[in-house]
């Protein structure tokens, strides 16, 4: 005689899909168990190699604005080249060294943009588009700064549409910016030795009639007629 089915309580239906999926992970474990330990070890040791890139860069940064620091009168006095050179008798670093040493850090990159100016105001311009050009600016004022940088290396090089063309970007980059009248000014200026003077001369219409109580918007109206003829 068959006896009826014993009825299985909600209990037991769960405690059995537990051991179930115990049973399952622990099978997958036993046949993956090589993999899953070296997955694991490998996140540990990058978790552990992330922790220590930013403390040695936040230890770099550090580190190169200190050496900043040091070099900042002979920026400030127009000292260019000893800027850039340090003074090794006193143990100073110069603006090229700190950009060697610690050129990943946000003090480095300060660094590399400090170089790339002294070098533009040694008419080094090669060298110093290079150095604007490799440079990350952090907001819109130092966006502006280094197009506006390398507007000034491309006119030292006479390449006067490329200076045009990045004063253009500097004055875009930080609307805001004090500087943009004079970031325009120059843009108009490099597009008329290019000879493209309908560009140049829509900047200095711009200029006149946004900026008006500068002293470029107050010149504008003189370069505008110069050019229109």
């Amino acid at each position: 005689m068959l006896r009826p089915s014993k009825k299985i309580s909600r209990k037991e239906l769960k405690e059995d899909k537990l051991v179930s999926t115990y049973s399952t992970v622990t099978s997958y474990y036993e046949e993956h168990k090589r993999a899953i330990s070296i997955a694991l070890v490998a996140a540990a040791l990058v978790t552990v190699a992330i922790v220590v890139y930013v403390r040695n860069r936040a230890d770099s940064s550090q580190k190169a604005h200190a050496a900043l620091g040091a070099v900042a009168s002979y920026i400030d006095n127009g000292q260019y080249q000893i800027a850039i050179d340090g003074v090794p008798s006193r143990n100073i670093q110069g603006l090229r060294a700190i950009v060697e040493n610690f050129g990943a850090s946000p003090g480095g990159e300060l660094a590399r943009f400090q170089l790339a100016s002294a070098l533009l105001a040694l008419g080094k311009y090669d060298e110093a588009l290079g150095h604007y050009k490799s440079f990350s600016p952090p907001g819109e004022l130092l966006d502006a700064a280094r197009r506006a940088g390398l507007g000034a290396c491309y006119e030292g090089l006479k390449e006067y549409e490329d200076a045009g063309a990045e004063f253009e970007k500097a004055a875009a980059a930080s609307p805001k910016d004090p500087r943009v009248p004079e970031f325009l000014h120059n843009a108009a200026r490099n597009y008329a030795a290019a000879g493209e003077k309908e560009k140049a001369v829509e900047l200095w219409k711009r200029l006149k009639k946004s900026y008006p109580a500068t002293s470029y918007g107050r010149d504008a109206e003189r370069y505008i007629v110069q050019y229109s003829l």
